[in-house]
């Protein structure tokens, strides 16, 4: 099975047949078959040739680059091996037809809100009192299907948040972790911190998926497309980050897997230190390949299997008109 690979030394890169180097400054190589890589995760400074960058493209690896602060700087996102043009013709026709983009990603604003509303009922039956914050969470979903535009539909998004996230601080009950406000670029506060890098390891990890579909990720439906980056991913990994992000983060908080050694602070910034980011992938990483099985094919699948299935969902209902209905975490 593939995996993901993540980069925190300085090292040079290089290939030797079908094995990858990675020679660090002190001399030390470690070697990793290349059939075993699906995405490279560079945090340090890393070194290569443009003859090492064709080979990953022909073997269709990605590689997601991080700035010094663990912030996520760009992509190396390979030669579409697999994009249809007739495929691509229906993405374009399905965000210029201004109702059935509203449709799609009222959709995904929705799924967002139901699969937060079920990380807090796991929480509720627990014994945390979080009946307001769930009835807020429900009452908030009808008026979606009525928004005339994405603007109005993200500004009702944001409210969901407002409800959302301040819950966090009754299921933890960690002072170090106390949400007051979201705070992205950069971070404020801890809690902002490991919010806004799981965050993006879900929309990395999205990409990926869709990579390995027909949909082209640069053109989304919620978040608008744009000159920088890719937007597809961002509109679907609106339905995983509760149903894995906020999960994970939440138990990794109780457990107390993460404390003040794992994040590091400058005036008005926290960012997570090397080992704190070590601790959020390699938690997550075991995640996305725990399996459950599944209502309808009822056979276990994985958690990123699931992302990529919600893809193929979504390019059903671009291509053949079939009904989408958004992934929704079972309990």
């Amino acid at each position: 099975m593939k995996k993901t690979v993540s980069i925190f030394s300085d090292l040079n890169l290089s290939r030797k047949d079908n094995t990858l180097h990675l020679k660090k400054d002190d001399g030390t190589v470690t070697y990793l078959p290349v059939e075993t890589i699906d995405t490279l995760q560079v945090f340090g400074e890393v070194g290569f040739t443009k003859a090492l960058l064709d080979f990953f493209s022909q073997q269709g690896i990605l590689i997601h680059f991080f700035n010094y602060y663990g912030y996520y700087s760009g992509t190396f996102y390979p030669k579409e091996h697999n994009n249809a043009g007739l495929v691509l013709l229906d993405q374009v026709k399905g965000y210029l037809d201004e109702s059935k983009r509203l449709a799609l990603a009222s959709k995904f604003v929705a799924g967002y809100a139901t699969n937060a509303r079920i990380v807090l009922q796991y929480y509720q039956r627990r014994g945390t009192d979080l009946e307001s914050e769930i009835k807020a969470l429900e009452s908030g979903v009808p008026a979606l299907a009525e928004v005339q535009s994405i603007e109005e539909l993200m500004g009702k998004e944001g409210n969901l948040h407002k409800l959302y996230y301040p819950a966090f601080n009754k299921i933890t009950e960690n002072e170090f972790f106390r949400y007051r406000k979201r705070s992205r670029r950069p971070p404020e506060d801890p809690i902002n911190a490991l919010i806004s890098f799981m965050n993006s390891l879900i929309y990395m990890t999205v990409l990926g998926e869709i990579y390995k579909t027909h949909l082209d990720p640069r053109i989304g439906f919620l978040h608008t497309p744009n000159f920088r980056s890719f937007s597809l991913n961002l509109d679907i990994a609106e339905l995983f980050k509760p149903a894995i992000g906020d999960r994970l983060l939440l138990a990794m908080i109780n457990k107390r897997q993460l404390s003040e050694k794992h994040f590091s602070f400058e005036t008005g910034k926290c960012y997570l230190t090397e080992s704190g980011r070590k601790v959020v992938i390699k938690e997550l990483e075991e995640r996305l390949a725990e399996t459950i099985q599944h209502p309808v094919l009822k056979r276990p699948v994985s958690y990123r299997s699931l992302i990529r299935m919600e893809v193929y969902k979504v390019e059903k209902y671009l291509v053949e008109g079939i009904d989408y209905k958004p992934y929704r975490q079972l309990c």
